[in-house]
């Protein structure tokens, strides 16, 4: 079943479509970069804009003190955001990616046993993790604390993080 033939069939099959695309990429470079140098064609005309970027503070949402949220903010609507926690954080007493999280609230940074925190938390260890000492983290964790092993980009709008800090306040 397995001759000469077919594998003179498979091997230019491979190389049939090696050259496929390698033309592909010769024509894409030709159509946008203008050819073998790859320099950028230059253009025809130049139309001048005026600065139209609206100021940071503009579109910014103001940040908003914790102790001003926190009134408002809705254990249920917390729960529904600790979801995307769970893929890292349990809350059951058992670590997983991160540290297990109940009880973080009023508990000392880094000290939940038997986890490798990063060196970044533990030179806050004497600190305690306050609902405003959170809301400033889930912010932006890289931010906040440079160098921290937590990957997650963060969560800007307040209402959302004193939600979530409300039911990790739950969670004893």
């Amino acid at each position: 079943m397995f001759d000469q033939m077919t594998l003179v069939k498979a091997i230019g099959g491979f190389c049939g479509a090696l050259l496929v695309f390698l033309f592909a990429n010769w024509a894409a470079q030709t159509l946008y970069f203008g050819g073998e140098g790859g320099d950028e064609r230059p253009q025809a005309f130049t139309v001048v804009v005026a600065d139209t970027a609206p100021a940071a503070s503009a579109n910014a949402p103001a940040d908003v003190a914790y102790t001003e949220v926190s009134a408002a903010a809705d254990v249920t609507a917390g729960e529904k955001t600790f979801k995307s926690c769970k893929a890292c954080h349990h809350i059951d007493g058992t670590n997983a990616t991160g540290p297990y999280l109940n009880g973080v609230v009023g508990r000392l940074h880094g000290a939940v046993e038997g986890f490798q925190y990063s060196d970044a938390m533990m030179e806050r260890k004497a600190d305690p993790w306050t609902p405003d000492a959170l809301y400033e983290f889930l912010k932006s964790p890289r931010k906040a604390m440079p160098g921290t092993k937590m990957g997650y980009a963060g969560l800007p709008k307040s209402q959302v993080r004193a939600n979530l800090i409300a039911y990790l306040e739950t969670l004893k």
